[in-house]
Formats: C-alpha cells, sequence, structure tokens
C-alpha cells in the first residue's frame, strides 16, 4: 500500500487550484496516494484539468473552511467540519499517514494539536522550519508556535530538532545552537541562561556548540539553532522581509540604465541560481512535530510547486518515522537524568 498523504484543498491563497495541482505533481513524481478535503465540486473541477489516470486520489467532501483571518480555537469550535480538521481526522484515524495544509498556520497547528495529540513526554509542539544558507539548509526552531517557553521546552525543541536534521536534512552528528544576543556563556535572559545551561547538561548527546547569534543563522556553520516562537518568526519574517527588498533593488538597478540593463540579462543564469536555493517554494513546508502524526504546515501563499514539495516532505517524515526516533530519544534524554 501507498503512503497517503492527506491534504487540505481550500487551505492557503491560492486554493483550490494550486493545491491540487500541487496534489496530482506528487501523486505522479513520489509514487503515493493523495486524500484531498474540501468541496468537491471546485476540487472535480481542477482535478479534470490533469491527466490523472492510474493516480490514487481521493476526496472528502466539506464545505466548510477556516479562513485565514479566523480566531483558531473559536473557529474550531464552530465548524466541526471545516477542511482542516477532516485533514487532521484522515490522521488520526489512520487513514493517511500524513497532511499537508497551507491555509491559517494556527489553525493548521490548533487542529493538529486536538486531533492528533502529542508524544509522549512532549509539552508543546514546535515548528521546524528548514532555513536555506551558504551551505547546505538547517532546521529552525520554534517557528512559531510557541512566544512564550521555558527551558525545559527548549530542550524538547532541540532533541525534536536535532532527530530532524538527521533524518530529513541527512547531518550525520548535527551541531546545535542556542539562538543569543552574544555567543559568551551568561549573555541573554533569564530564558537563554536558564536553556545555555540546561543544553550544556546534554552537551555530547545534542553537539550543543553553545550561544549562535543572528548573523550565524545563513553561514550554514551550526545546523540546528534553538530558539522561543517569538524569536523565530521574528527571524524569519525577517529574513523573507530581506530577500524581498534585496530582490526589489536589484530589479531597480538592472533597469536604471540601457548598461545595467545588459548586465542583468547577461546575469540572468545566475540570479535565477540565486533565487532557486533561498526560495521557500523548494522547502515546501515545516513539520510540526511533537504530534501523533505527520503534519506539514506550508506558507499561506504556496503555489502547486510549494505544495508538491511540502508533500515530500510529509512523505519523507512518514518514511523515516521521525516521531517514533523523537520518543526514542527524548526518553534516552530523560533517563539521564536519573
Amino acid at each position: 500500500m501507498p503512503i497517503r498523504i492527506a491534504v487540505d484543498a481550500m487551505g492557503g491563497d491560492y486554493a483550490p487550484l494550486e493545491i491540487v495541482k500541487g496534489a496530482v505533481e506528487a501523486a505522479k513524481e513520489y509514487n503515493i496516494a493523495i486524500q484531498l478535503v474540501g468541496n468537491e465540486v471546485q476540487i472535480k473541477e481542477e482535478l479534470a484539468k490533469y491527466d490523472t489516470a492510474g493516480l490514487d486520489i481521493g476526496i472528502t467532501h466539506t464545505d466548510e473552511v477556516i479562513e485565514m483571518g479566523e480566531a483558531p480555537a473559536k473557529a474550531l469550535r464552530a465548524k466541526k467540519k471545516a477542511s482542516i480538521v477532516l485533514t487532521v481526522e484522515s490522521v488520526a484515524k489512520g487513514e493517511s499517514q500524513g497532511l499537508v495544509a497551507a491555509g491559517s498556520t494556527g489553525a493548521a497547528m490548533a487542529a493538529s494539536l486536538f486531533g492528533l495529540g502529542r508524544l509522549p513526554g512532549i509539552k508543546r509542539p514546535v515548528i521546524c522550519c528548514t532555513m536555506p544558507t551558504a551551505k547546505n539548509p538547517i532546521a529552525l526552531l520554534d517557528g512559531g508556535a510557541n512566544s512564550d517557553c521555558d527551558a525545559e521546552m527548549l530542550l524538547e525543541f532541540a532533541i525534536m530538532g536535532k532527530i530532524f536534521a538527521q533524518l530529513i536534512l541527512g547531518y550525520d552528528n548535527p551541531r546545535l545552537g542556542l539562538m543569543n544576543i552574544g555567543e559568551e556563556e551568561g549573555k541573554g535572559n533569564e530564558l537563554a541562561k536558564a536553556t545555555y545551561n540546561l543544553l550544556t547538561t546534554k552537551k555530547e548527546q545534542l553537539n550543543f556548540i553553545g550561544n549562535v547569534e543572528g548573523r550565524d543563522t545563513f553561514t550554514g556553520d551550526v545546523h540546528v539553532i534553538i530558539c522561543d516562537g517569538f524569536v523565530g518568526n521574528v527571524i524569519l519574517k525577517t529574513a523573507e522581509g530581506a530577500f524581498k527588498m534585496v530582490t526589489k533593488l536589484l530589479k531597480e538597478q538592472f533597469k536604471s540604465s540601457f548598461v545595467n540593463m545588459l548586465i542583468g540579462l547577461l546575469a540572468k543564469s545566475v540570479f535565477a541560481g540565486f533565487k532557486k536555493r533561498i526560495d521557500y517554494e523548494k522547502i515546501g513546508g515545516a513539520l510540526l512535530l511533537g504530534v501523533k502524526g505527520v503534519s506539514v504546515i506550508a506558507h499561506g501563499s504556496s503555489k502547486a510547486y510549494a505544495v508538491k514539495n511540502a508533500i515530500r516532505v510529509a512523505k519523507e517524515a512518514v518514511e523515516k518515522d521521525v516521531n517514533t526516533k523523537i520518543v526514542e530519544m527524548y526518553n534516552e534524554s530523560m533517563k539521564a537524568n536519573d
């Protein structure tokens, strides 16, 4: 039986058009089954545009959708049959092995937490984001799930981040750093200091290299960066804004004169390669680690290419049994404290 990934077909800025397209591409490229959840009429209209012969693509119908501006908890209570709820339910019932959602991040997180539950011992699920660097991709967590954390939670993030970096990113013994305002021991606020001390007790197990600063995020010298969700989300949004600014300024410069336009044409392939290396669509989505199931949260503006890659991330997480490895490492860590 092929792996089946449930996809919220109605979530995101370009749903269901781009979601369905990406799902079809994923089914073809990765040889997996897809369960599309949403308005059946609209989904079938989109599927009719493609050759789906031989593909295992099912549809779960619902008319209810949680919109981006709705308060997640309130919306989940009011819309028991919302597309994200039924997408999560497909995994909870064992009908699918993983899920992908590109709609409201808050709704996807809440639905996954309530619908799937936490892994044993884990206090809070965490958004594990894959970040491009000058070398190879790294993991940053928390990407925004938990604004208020304690040191024990960040230790859990470190354990989950290490497993992710090993199984998904391919690092044998990933170097793990704590985001701080300075590299020296004793730097930072009370949370940073307490977390530093706690991670130091697991230095060999986690390959903890100490504090890292914001400028270290994109060097590729540290493979897992740990922080609370407030800091992590600021890093992500700042990086996104900086990329947009650099891209805009470069375009303006290349259009500023005839000579610059010629230079721009000559350098077109170079900048295409640059964009490809740092494009979030290639990354696909972020795993919500710490829940009893594989849940991938994609960017709200995801188009087909990003959706296809988010489904790939879910497939890899299922195949490599990320959750079992997290529980095993967590239990080993707790035994070391006894």
